[in-house]
């Protein structure tokens, strides 16, 4: 009521604010200009949510039964002894821009993924190149399994050399007729989502993408990194100068094809 911040209701004990009047609540407030009693918090305190307890074995259990019961295909679930639990993920790859890659290695072998043979660092030479437009790839991790290391998982599979911060894993849920996108911290567990969804992936899909550019650590990357982004970014932005210019030239090509047509007729 006094500095005229919007926020939700729910949001309420999570805002601070820099309240810059002699006092807390001296101003006076009627009862229906404010969304709580006036002064029943201080709303410079951080409030930590509280979080859920994880679940225990046995709701891991009957959750795994019940998702088990779901599978359509080979790709269960399974209990481990000490807890955790292993499946499968799929990750649609979406990455508008090339990705940097060893140039002239041969594909890795089996011999090469039993001895965790780094193709990568064999050679200094780099080359780029665009990977399928939303090809999938099926991962089989654990519960412990992390965002953050099934993005390093993933680049390794394609000997991506980038760094791993270009890029972010999204959930993709599709709600009324909409599909909705939400970047997931590094430090969650994407197999407990998919654990909760269940085995639909119209219900919940993963998704890799590029990273936003806000939240990248620029400094992390080296010269020709930063230079290669340069590139990259100029060439997106004559695309879509070209993109504008042609849709304008095709939408003034028909006005003179309507001023034309329209000549010699009455009004």
């Amino acid at each position: 009521s006094d500095c005229r911040y919007t926020c939700h209701q729910e949001c309420r004990s999570l805002i601070q604010l820099d309240c810059r009047r002699p006092g807390p609540c001296q101003s006076q407030l009627s009862p229906e200009s404010t969304l709580v009693p006036p002064c029943s918090q201080n709303v410079t305190q951080t409030v930590e949510e509280e979080k859920p307890e994880p679940p225990s074995v046995q709701e891991i259990k009957q959750k795994i039964e019940k998702y088990n019961a779901k599978v359509t295909n080979c790709l269960l679930m399974k209990l481990n002894d000490d807890g955790t639990y292993t499946g499968f993920i799929k990750v649609h790859l979406k990455l508008r821009r090339p990705v940097t890659v060893p140039a002239g290695i041969r594909p890795q072998s089996i011999y090469d993924a039993l001895k965790e043979v780094n193709l990568a660092e064999m050679t200094d030479k780099r080359t780029s190149f665009y990977l399928p437009l939303d090809a999938i790839k099926q991962l089989h991790i654990s519960s412990v399994t992390t965002v953050s290391e099934v993005i390093q998982g993933l680049l390794k599979k394609f000997m991506v050399v980038d760094n791993p911060q270009k890029f972010a894993l999204f959930k993709e849920m599709r709600k009324d007729g909409q599909v909705l996108f939400q970047k997931l911290p590094l430090t969650e567990y994407p197999l407990y989502l998919r654990l909760l969804a269940g085995p639909d992936t119209d219900v919940l899909s993963f998704v890799l993408k590029e990273n936003e550019t806000g939240e990248v650590e620029w400094d992390a990357f080296s010269i020709p990194e930063l230079q290669n982004f340069l590139m990259i970014l100029d060439k997106e932005e004559k695309d879509k100068i070209q993109q504008v210019h042609r849709k304008y030239e095709r939408f003034k090509q028909r006005l003179q094809q309507t001023l034309k047509e329209a000549r010699g007729k009455p009004g």
